[in-house]
């Protein structure tokens, strides 16, 4: 029997149980909320982004998750400096050029700010004279910190990112730092 917790990672914490960098001063780790034992993270959110964060007690289920080789669609809302372009936006989902290659085509629309969202501590730099926007991106593979590089090459840095589905799994409107546990998940 597989079992799949659902998690909302907040901003700043460590995709992680431990902080094992000797220069750590009590940074967040996902042991400030998940007691469940014997689960493992399914892929990895960097610190500085939010959203959903997939952990199993099943090897077989973490691997098919978190595998380029399975293209498993991930979902983002992005907010980006500046009011997006529609020829950003193409780029996006033509594939960007990075110094590691051209991305996969994705998906990309841009949206209204998310009705749902929460607010972030601390929140987003701000400027009077640049407005932000945000962005749905989904994309099949997972390259390091991709979606980040993929904005700022099509010309609007990232602000905030925050995931919110792998695969058919979706956030569903946990609060940062919950999480729901799920059985006999299967791929």
């Amino acid at each position: 029997m597989s079992n799949l917790l659902l998690f909302n990672k907040p901003f700043n914490v460590l995709c992680q149980f431990t902080d094992d960098s000797p220069h750590a001063t009590h940074r967040e780790t996902l042991a400030n909320y998940i007691s469940h034992k014997e689960f493992y993270a399914a892929g990895r959110l960097d610190r500085d982004s939010e959203g959903l964060l997939l952990l199993t007690d099943d090897g077989k289920l973490q691997h098919k998750i978190s595998d380029p080789k399975y293209k498993l669609p991930k979902t983002y809302f992005a907010q980006v400096e500046g009011d997006v372009s529609p020829q950003a936006i193409q780029q996006l989902i033509k594939g960007v050029m990075l110094k590691d290659g051209l991305t996969r085509p994705a998906q990309a629309k841009k949206i209204s700010s998310p009705p749902w969202l929460w607010q972030r501590t601390p929140p987003i730099r701000e400027r009077k004279e640049i407005p932000t926007s945000w962005i749905e991106l989904t994309i099949t593979e997972g390259k390091n910190r991709q979606v980040r590089r993929m904005t700022a090459a099509a010309g609007f840095p990232t602000l905030r990112l925050i995931r919110t589905q792998i695969g058919p799994w979706k956030l569903k409107g946990l609060a940062p730092g919950e999480s729901a546990l799920l059985t006999n998940q299967h791929l």
